[in-house]
């Protein structure tokens, strides 16, 4: 049986692909997150990430063709 995980409402999350991310509402369950940037100058949105993001397995598994995955 899979633990329930307890939304933080405190970090709103729409990344449904996340493993951290509270089942039926758009919300993390981590304590905290941590955001970061793979830019040397963020000047955007799009320049600033999640560095807590797990693929949750669930989404691994849709993601498989074939029958090979990369891991």
């Amino acid at each position: 049986m899979e633990e329930m995980k307890k939304p933080n409402h405190c970090i709103a999350c729409t990344v449904t692909q996340c493993a951290h991310h509270a089942d039926t509402t758009n919300y993390c369950v981590l304590d905290k997150i941590v955001v970061g940037t793979h830019e040397k100058n963020p000047t955007k949105t799009e320049c600033v990430d999640c560095e807590s993001f797990v693929l949750s397995a669930e989404k691994a598994k849709e993601n498989c063709t074939g029958g090979s995955c990369a891991k």
